[in-house]
């Protein structure tokens, strides 16, 4: 299950459907199989592939050239991986909100041997180019900014009707699929996936007994038209967009991707026949309902909403199937080092919830000294687990690599350091991150379940929820809340909607309201922003 060979069967058997569909670009499969096997021999002449097979090295490290891709969503950010694979050299994400200094660390850190980037990105570029290696492979995309081809780099398209569309061969299940880490409470780490391991692990969500199996059953089904809102620069949106094609199926882009837009992500939908919506809790769902409140729009097509990578609350899962009553609403659970974990599944008949998930096939609550797995009803918190399909390690770190994939008894697990219970039913409760726990007065307490706790209150449009000093209690909760316009609030009428459904020594002991929450562009919480927000706000 190489993931460029898994794209080549399935556009062999349905070459004239929509594979990707762009604005006013439609892509059929056998054009994107086109496309991607010229951005394969592009990689090739210039002297690009796989170097060191998988046999001869360790769990952290690769012996493939890496391609960055530094781009906005749209049909080359998805052509780039897999005319990457094809070509045997491992693509991974550039975060484009990245400054100067954070994209040298990640293309030092990378070894990138070329990057693929949009036009708009090409002055930042500039500045930092007399500080990356001279051999480097620059490929610029045209976007509409008219900015100038930097020297020495080449045009995209250009160099695409230039080579030739050769059929990949030598692809091995071992090929490297690489997956940045977001970095929002540390330095960005490259994720290293085997591709069938990754196929597996997080982009199908039905695993074939076979290839053919697969391909029959892609035939039998009509296609499945998908739109992932997040950027493709983080694993939630690219991963939904592998997933559907691996059933077929059609992934469309909105118009406007240099920032969300509701309107432009309901009139694709309307516009497209979208079955299927991908977002990130409630930083996508609550403008995509305000625009619902505001529009009306046919979106009859639409059957099923996917989120994942923030807290997507229930009230607003109520809202938004009270508006649509005919969607499902699927929360999945998991991260860039164990694929997907959990699932929870809403709908208009049987109501929503947040927090508590369905475990998958290979995952468990780990005890807290990591020495066994708990059992359902076990009063203690553990770790959210995974064994079977998981990744490598982290790229050049052997330290952190055995610390997050250790083996207990024998089984390897990814550890990835969320934090959870198992219930008696055996569903799990999932607590937070422990990077992000705050150690308060000797407790623990998880900042996503404070944040939880105070969006139950109507006046809370968002939150982000961290620690800061105290000289009573060492570190206290601290929450940065950006209200409902036109509405106010006490700090004592929160706490007492969030006092509810959270002990009160978790309350947050501090408030800083604020105009607008700061989220990455995936939608997840930047904690070192709230932190640094916190303290200047304190500070004055």
């Amino acid at each position: 299950m190489n993931l460029a060979q898994v794209h080549e069967a399935i556009s062999d058997r349905v070459p004239h459907r929509d594979c990707i569909v762009y604005r006013d670009r439609r892509f059929t499969w056998a054009e994107v199989t086109d496309r991607t096997r010229r951005l394969a021999d592009v990689l090739r002449r210039h002297g690009l592939g796989c170097r060191v097979e998988r046999e001869d090295l360790t769990n952290w490290e690769s012996g493939q050239d890496h391609v960055a891709l530094y781009l906005h969503n749209g049909n080359e950010y998805l052509e780039g991986m897999l005319g990457a694979f094809k070509a045997r050299c491992a693509p991974f994400n550039v975060n484009y909100r990245y400054v100067e200094e954070e994209l040298l660390y990640l293309f030092e850190n990378s070894k990138a041997r070329a990057i693929i980037y949009h036009a708009a990105f090409a002055p930042t570029l500039q500045k930092i180019r007399h500080r990356l290696p001279e051999e480097l492979l620059l490929i610029q995309v045209a976007d509409g900014s008219e900015n100038p081809l930097l020297s020495g780099s080449i045009d995209y398209e250009t160099a695409l009707a230039q080579a030739s569309p050769v059929p990949p061969k030598g692809l091995s299940l071992d090929d490297l699929y690489i997956l940045y880490t977001g970095g929002t409470t540390g330095m960005p780490k490259g994720v290293l996936w085997r591709q069938e391991d990754v196929f597996l692990g997080a982009l199908t969500a039905k695993k074939p007994d076979s290839l053919e199996a697969l391909l029959e059953h892609i035939q039998s089904r009509s296609p499945i038209r998908a739109l992932p809102t997040p950027p493709f620069m983080h694993g939630a949106a690219h991963w939904v967009a592998f997933n559907i094609w691996h059933v077929g199926g059609t992934i469309v882009v909105q118009d406007e991707v240099e920032r969300l837009d509701p309107d432009d992500i309901w009139t694709t939908v309307e516009r497209e026949k979208v079955h299927s919506l991908a977002i990130v809790g409630d930083a996508f769902a609550r403008p995509l309902i305000d625009q619902l409140r505001h529009k009306t729009y046919d979106l009859s097509s639409l059957t099923r909403v996917t989120s994942g990578g923030a807290i997507f609350t229930a009230s607003l899962k109520q809202e938004l199937l009270d508006l649509l009553p005919q969607i499902r609403i699927l929360d999945a659970l998991g991260s860039s080092e164990s694929g997907s974990q959990a699932l929870h599944t809403s709908t208009h008949k049987g109501g929503a919830s947040t927090g508590r998930f369905d475990l998958g096939a290979d995952s468990v609550v780990l005890s807290d000294e990591l020495s066994e797995v708990l059992e359902p009803g076990s009063t203690q918190r553990g770790w959210l687990a995974r064994s079977g399909w998981v990744p490598l390690g982290y790229y050049r770190d052997e330290k952190k690599t055995r610390e997050t994939f250790p083996l207990i008894k024998g089984v390897r697990y990814s550890v990835p350091g969320d934090r959870a219970m198992i219930e008696p039913d055996g569903q799990v409760r999932l607590l937070g991150r422990d990077s992000v726990t705050i150690n308060s007065g000797g407790e623990k307490i998880f900042a996503e379940e404070v944040e939880l706790a105070l969006k139950h209150h109507p006046s809370v449009y968002d939150c982000v929820v961290c620690g800061t000093p105290s000289e009573r209690w060492g570190s206290q909760v601290t929450a940065i809340v950006q209200l409902r316009e036109g509405v106010s609030v006490t700090e004592e009428e929160l706490n007492q909607t969030a006092g509810e459904h959270i002990s009160r020594y978790k309350l947050p002991k501090a408030f800083v309201f604020v105009g607008d929450i700061v989220r990455a562009p995936s939608g997840k919480a930047d904690y070192r922003w709230a932190r640094e927000t916190a303290a200047d706000t304190m500070e004055s």
